[in-house]
């Protein structure tokens, strides 16, 4: 139980006080009237007796009584009303309730700390404190148990309205006070007919009531005299005389009203009287209008004690039947006040202020000074000590000596409990095999009766262990004539008896109790006795800290007779669960449950709704949601219906915002009845601020911000740029990639550095962009915030008029801030545009998302707050709804059940800082300002549109599109550009280019490329021409990724468009290819917050393969050219069909293969086929071979670093003019892609060779560029279609294959690993033998075949002529061995043998590409087939040493051919 401020020893006899009536004559009750008080409320506050009394027991023993209390009331005739008193008790608890000042006590229960506080309405709502998780030991002195004010006051109400019965005498009136004032005519008179009625009242049989403990009571006559009014002699001369009349022991001169109440304001003198008045006392019975109550006449009949515990015929039939329904069931209705309650029915809480209490503006004893209080105080210990006393004191030996007359036994009790206690036991009964005979009565002077009665007076003076042996003897007296009303009572007293005895003379006999309850609740029925004895057991075994039996024991007296007493006596159990050794925490939570439930059947609902708020306690965050849920749904009903609507508002959300395991329907009812109290709510202030709302949850981090238009759809042919758009998910890597493509433009506009104040454009912010800065949104474009909306219920919700809150500061055009703030959303639409969204519907358990628009009007700072939207819920055809139906719902088009209007704010975290140590060591977060853009001033806005742009492609494929591009601004734009990473993939053409077809319709069928009609007869010969690579954007420090868009004039003024021809050409890889454009563009009108605005575009082509083109290039033999010089080439080109037959490719035609150098040029085909027209069908291989020769040195020395010289060869009759756009635009992309490649390793060597060695390879180096140009036949849907396209192959070196497309790098197998230590070595100078074969050219001249007549000579001789060529720019000495002999046994059976007259060994020094010849003879004896291949060249360098000397071996043999004639 919890915690009472009396002690159980200071409560029992406070609870059985000797009882003494007052009956005042009227003129008494005027005087008393005066203070607003009557005579026996006058003394209420002075009964307590402030020192001890003294008395002696029948064996003249002195016995001291301490701290004795006195009960003083008027006569009431009629028996209290059970009706009335049930009201009492429910006002006294409902007007108990926790004081809101009083600090909370929490008790540390296990692992859990309860607040059990005063304040619990408040500080216990789940929602207002965060209880502490944390386990804590259990201490014995960290125990603090709260009080439970409420159950004390009915309690002690409760012992004090007890009505008076015949088996029981403790609230029997033993003495009777009578008043007359002094004023009255003839005050002795008065006091005769006072106590005429008083023994008229006690003796006739018209009054079964009050009750009166002995035929003989004690009169005691007091004179009450008016200080401030009456006559004080005639006072003393009345008393005289009443003294001699009524002995100085048995009257009192009482003076009063020392002041007249007008003086009352003047002094403040202290009120002790209120806090007794305002506990309703069951005296005031003419405040309750209650049925009429039966009542028997007959004095000795026991109806009326039958009746007493409110449990009449009629009520009890009225009954309902409540044992079906569980104790946590719900309330079927929508107001539980409604339902039909037990007896405890209060129709409102507000009750007690219509019972008869002090009213607080009176002023009680107002006439009364301190001096007349200790007046006052003095009567009550005169009339005790003198009267009462000494009254019970003769009334014990009285009794005492009947008894021992009566039974015969010796003097005095004290010796005669031996022989009861020890004499022969009369076997007791079990209590089920008596009869029922609670009807048998005792008349009035039965010794039974007389020794109850001494029982009891001794118990009232506190001398307990006379009252014990009186009880015991009584006990078994009424047990032998199974009197089984009178056994309960005097079993009962028994206990208490025991457990009051000083010293503990004996243990406290529990037994007596459980058989005195058992007896009044089964054999007597009477529950209001049952109820006392549980209330005093209870309270003695807490005392003794049996927790556990006390509360089996409360336990066991709940039943569905009484809610109210039901109700607190679970409280105290639950109470009792917290306080044992080792705490109950969950049973003192069922149980406040329990309780709670009861105090809601009993209409206490401020009482319920605390029990519930503490049970939430252990409940809440423990998994238990079924309970949660519950225990939330019944706190928001109770405090809805308490009018606590915010109370009401936060249970039923924390009901919703949990992930509830309720079913739909369950959800359902709550979300309803939610929105229901929130409606009422909101009614109270609906101008107030909008209410945040729990649902549906919000993902604020996931909120995304996208500043512009929506991306237009295709429109036929035209296509928009992709650009950015809320649909496009986050992707890092991208990311990444458009900002380098973005800075590379910025770098190149501001002259190659980066300004230190760019920061990367961003038009879609979300989680993963940089959000620490504000952003710039600029003037009448759309901002459009997208929301992540989470449903958790399994009902759907639905949104409506769902819009944006915001608050804008605007600017004016000075830029000074206005200091009015725009708050309201409906306000200033001439600020801001709000879209609103009229029906959002969220399924359950669905996540959605809702983008809402804000439209700027005006420059300013702009801040993104929330978001405002009506709540509601749709109504299904059959909605179950396990509460009731609601008042207040409609359904409307939308089956809206409700709704109510709300906001929830857009609270966006920052990333965590990370990067001081301040920071590392604490959690800070950065700021995040993606909800507060700054609007700026208007920009011009590009929009960009593709025409007739492919998606698929071959690869080397060119293909003409248009691209379109438009002003929709009303600021004119200037210095667009175009940046990729693949500038190979297109172009808008060079500086020299004618365009060609100007609109896209007119170049459906006509070639991309310039081509001229050519003359047959320049087949198989090079055409030349020349271009410079700057023409084409190619030039010395120039970026090729960034682009010059050719805009008319640069500048494209507002709704303008102009559309301008892109040639596309497929990558050489097949696949699927993502190629991101950034279009660069600025305001003709430089802004200080923004320079530059971007579109992006992603271009996704799939190309398939076409063509696999091989190249080689070599020194031919021949040394003759045109102009007699040397240095001829040859180049070996092999074409392969490697089309798949999927794209329809029927066959590929090689129309022209050219070249592009800056000292070379193909000069002619060499192919011996007769076949022109090159053709490939599918998986064909064709093989060419051109000759290439040195462009003229007068070219090459006029041009420019950065021409190159252009050869077409061919092969149809139409030249494709390939120095011209597009070709030239795609071979000098390809090129610049390649040379990026190549230059980092290029730049190493040059650091690390010397420049001997640098010559010796340029003689291997060729800067030859080959393009081939081809035309590929596809056939789709019977149509006939020609694809053009180019591949272009650069060669390096000399011998050295090139291909047209990436070489695929074969992964090196893995080898075991191996451990050595580096060694450093100079890097090795030395050429490679390669490198070193091609310093020199060696050509022989000699004839085919020869007729020689060996049988006329047999020695034929044959000049030969050996050429040798210088092909480095350095002096080279060569020797020339003749010696070598072949000896290798197969070149001697198929050539034989032959010699070389002459010299043997040359040596010779060549100048820089000089020719050289020497003229040989050889030998021969036999005619055949010759090698004449067989000298030895050695060369070197002049000014090195020998390393360097290696062996010139020609290659291709030199076959000759001897025949005899």
């Amino acid at each position: 139980m919890a915690q009472c401020v009396q002690s159980v020893h200071e409560l029992i006899p406070d609870s059985f006080v000797p009882c003494v009536a007052a009956l005042c004559s009227d003129d008494a009750e005027r005087l008393t009237r005066l203070n607003h008080l009557s005579f026996a409320e006058l003394l209420k506050p002075f009964t307590r007796l402030t020192s001890e009394v003294h008395m002696r027991d029948p064996n003249n023993q002195l016995h001291i009584i301490k701290n004795l209390k006195i009960a003083v009331s008027n006569i009431i005739t009629q028996p209290p009303q059970p009706g009335a008193i049930r009201k009492l008790l429910s006002d006294v608890v409902s007007g108990s309730q926790p004081a809101d000042g009083l600090v909370a006590n929490v008790i540390t229960a296990g692992d859990y700390d309860l607040n059990i506080s005063d304040r619990s309405i408040k500080a216990s709502v789940p929602w207002y404190s965060n209880w502490k998780d944390t386990l804590m030991e259990m201490k014995e002195s960290s125990l603090n148990t709260a009080t439970t004010p409420w159950f004390e006051a009915y309690r002690e109400t409760f012992l004090q309205s007890m009505p008076a019965s015949d088996h029981e005498f403790l609230n029997h009136y033993l003495a009777c006070m009578l008043v007359a004032s002094s004023s009255e005519a003839e005050p002795m008179e008065q006091f005769g007919k006072l106590s005429q009625e008083q023994h008229r009242i006690q003796h006739n049989n018209d009054y079964s009531y009050p009750k009166w403990f002995i035929p003989n009571t004690l009169k005691y006559y007091v004179l009450l005299y008016d200080v401030s009014a009456g006559d004080e002699q005639r006072a003393e001369s009345i008393y005289e005389e009443m003294k001699q009349k009524y002995g100085t022991q048995g009257c009192y001169l009482l003076k009063i009203n020392s002041r007249t109440s007008n003086q009352a304001s003047d002094e403040q003198i202290p009120d002790p009287w209120s806090q007794y008045l305002q506990k309703n006392s069951i005296q005031n019975q003419e405040s309750y209008e209650d049925g009429p109550c039966t009542i028997s006449s007959n004095k000795n009949s026991d109806s009326n004690l039958l009746s007493l515990d409110g449990l009449d015929n009629e009520v009890k039939d009225g009954l309902p039947n409540n044992f079906r329904a569980h104790p946590l069931q719900l309330d079927s209705s929508s107001d539980p006040s409604n339902n039909i309650d037990g007896p405890d029915h209060v129709k409102s809480a507000s009750s007690l202020h219509e019972t008869k209490k002090a009213n607080p503006g009176i002023i009680h004893g107002a006439c009364l000074t301190l001096t007349d209080h200790d007046r006052i105080r003095q009567f009550v210990q005169e009339f005790t000590f003198r009267g009462l006393l000494p009254h019970i004191e003769k009334t014990i030996r009285q009794l005492n000596d009947q008894l021992i007359s009566r039974k015969g036994l010796s003097r005095s009790l004290f010796s005669a409990t031996k022989k009861w206690f020890s004499g022969s036991k009369v076997p007791e009964k079990s209590i089920n095999e008596l009869k029922n005979t609670s009807g048998l009565l005792y008349p009035p002077e039965a010794p039974e009766l007389q020794i109850r009665k001494m029982a009891d007076l001794c118990f009232l003076v506190q001398h307990y262990d006379l009252a014990y042996s009186c009880y015991h003897t009584a006990k078994k007296d009424f047990l032998n004539d199974q009197a089984m009303l009178y056994a309960a009572g005097a079993l009962e007293m028994a206990a208490v008896s025991a457990f009051l005895q000083q010293g503990a003379a004996r243990p406290y006999p529990a037994h007596y109790m459980d058989t005195a309850i058992q007896t009044y609740r089964d054999i007597c029925k009477n529950m209001v006795l049952a109820e006392r004895c549980v209330l005093l057991s209870a309270e003695i075994l807490k005392s003794q800290s049996k927790y556990s039996e006390a509360a089996a024991l409360l336990i066991r007296l709940t039943s569905e007779d009484s809610d109210l007493r039901s109700a607190l006596l679970l409280e105290q159990a639950a109470h009792c669960f917290i306080n044992m050794k080792s705490p109950m925490v969950r049973k003192y939570a069922f149980h406040m449950i329990l309780a709670g439930h009861r105090f809601s059947k009993a209409g206490q609902k401020k009482h319920a709704l605390r029990c519930y708020c503490q049970a939430m306690q252990v409940y809440k965050g423990k998994g238990w949601s079924l309970a949660e849920d519950h225990i939330n749904f019944t706190i928001g009903r109770q405090s809805y219906t308490l009018r606590q609507l915010d109370n009401a508002v936060s249970a039923f959300r924390h009901i919703l915002i949990n992930e509830s395991k309720q079913s739909a329907a369950q959800q359902g009812s709550f979300l309803r009845e939610y929105l229901y109290v929130y409606k009422n709510v909101s009614q109270l202030s609906p101008d107030g601020p909008l209410p945040q709302l729990p649902l549906p949850y919000i993902n604020s981090s996931a909120t995304r911000v996208f500043f512009g238009h929506d991306r237009r759809p295709a429109d036929g042919e035209k296509q928009a740029a992709t650009h950015v758009s809320l649909d496009q998910e986050y992707d890092n890597e991208s990311s990444q990639q458009w900002r380098e493509l973005e800075e590379q433009v910025v770098a190149l506009v501001n002259k190659g550095v980066i300004p230190p104040n760019f920061h990367p454009t961003q038009y879609c912010l979300n989680s993963f962009s940089d959000n620490s800065r504000f952003p710039l949104a600029v003037v009448e474009e759309p901002i459009t915030v997208e929301v992540a909306f989470r449903n958790p219920l399994k009902v759907p919700l639905l949104l409506t008029n769902m819009s944006l809150l915001w608050k804008f500061q605007p600017k004016d055009c000075s830029g000074k801030n206005d200091e009015e703030v725009k708050e309201l959303v409906t306000s200033e639409p001439e600020m801001i545009g709000t879209e609103v969204i009229s029906e959002f519907l969220i399924n359950s358990e669905e996540s959605k998302v809702a983008r809402l628009k804000l439209f700027p009007h005006h420059i300013g700072e702009l801040h993104v707050l929330g978001i405002v939207y009506d709540l509601g819920t749709v109504q299904g055809p059959t909605a179950v709804d396990g509460i009731g139906a609601l008042p207040g719902c409609h359904t409307g088009k939308h089956s809206l059940s409700m709704s109510v209007r709300g906001r929830q704010d857009l609270e966006i975290q920052g990333p965590r800082l990370n990067t001081t140590k301040e920071e590392k060591t604490s959690i800070t977060y950065g700021p995040d300002r993606r909800l507060d853009p700054i609007i700026i001033e208007e920009m011009p806005l590009l929009e960009v549109f593709f025409i007739h742009f492919p998606t698929g492609l071959l690869c080397g494929e060119i293909r003409k599109a248009y691209v379109e591009f438009v002003n929709v601004s009303k600021c004119p734009l200037t210095g667009l550009k175009v940046v990729s990473k693949r500038p190979e993939f297109f172009t808008f053409g060079g500086n020299t280019t004618a365009l060609t077809p100007l609109s896209p319709s007119a170049s459906e069928n006509c070639s991309a490329y310039k081509t001229v009609v050519t003359e047959s007869t320049s087949v198989c010969t090079a055409l030349t021409s020349s271009a410079s690579s700057v023409d084409f954007g190619i030039g010395i420090g120039s970026q090729p990724e960034v682009i010059p868009v050719p805009l008319p004039d640069t500048v494209l003024l507002p709704g303008a468009s102009v559309q301008l021809p892109l040639w596309l050409r497929g990558p050489d890889e097949e696949g699927v290819h993502e190629i991101n454009f950034l279009f660069y563009y600025e305001s003709v009108k430089k802004l200080p917050k923004i320079r530059h605005r971007i579109l992006r575009h992603t271009a996704v082509i799939c190309t398939s393969r076409s063509l696999n083109v091989r190249a080689t290039v070599c020194r031919s033999n021949s040394l003759e050219d045109e102009e007699g010089r040397g240095g001829n080439m040859l180049v070996f080109v092999d074409v392969e069909n490697i089309n798949t037959s999927e794209a329809g490719v029927k066959e590929f035609h090689i129309v022209q293969v050219s070249s592009c150098s800056k000292h070379w040029k193909l000069q002619k085909s060499v192919n011996l086929s007769e076949n022109k027209d090159a053709k490939l069908g599918s998986r064909e291989k064709g093989k060419f071979c051109f000759k290439a020769i040195r462009c003229k040195e007068k070219e090459d020395a006029t041009q420019s670093s950065e021409k190159y010289t252009f050869a077409d060869i061919i092969f149809g009759n139409e030249q494709i003019i390939s120095s011209a756009s597009p070709c030239a635009d795609f071979f000098y992309r390809s090129l610049s892609s390649e040379l990026k490649k190549v230059q980092p390793s290029a730049h190493a060597e040059k650091q690390s060779i010397e420049d001997a060695v640098r010559l010796i390879q340029k003689c291997s180096e060729v800067d030859l560029n080959v393009v081939i140009l081809w035309k590929a036949y596809v056939v789709e849907d019977s149509k006939q279609l020609i694809l053009e396209g180019q591949h272009h192959v650069v060669l390096h070196t000399v011998g050295k294959e090139a291909y047209s497309y990436p070489q695929k790098q074969e992964p090196p197998e893995m080898e075991p690993l191996k451990f050595f230590r580096p060694e450093h070595t100079a890097v090795s100078s030395r050429p490679s033998v390669e490198q070193l074969s091609s310093l020199i050219k060696t050509s022989l001249h000699y004839p085919e075949s020869l007729n020689h007549p060996f049988h006329q000579k047999s020695l034929c001789l044959v000049p030969v002529t050996l050429l040798l060529s210088n092909c480095s720019k350095a002096d080279v000495d060569v020797i020339v061995d003749l010696r070598h002999k072949t000896t290798s046994p197969e070149s001697l059976e198929i050539h034989g043998s032959f010699t070389w007259l002459g010299q043997t060994q040359y040596k010779l020094q060549l100048k820089s590409e000089e020719i050289h010849s020497l003229q040989l003879k050889a030998c021969f004896v036999h005619t055949g087939v010759y090698n004449l291949g067989t000298p030895r060249v050695f060369a070197k360098l002049s000014d090195q040493v020998t390393v360097f000397e290696t062996s010139q071996q020609n290659s291709m043999p030199a076959l000759i051919i001897i025949n005899n004639v």
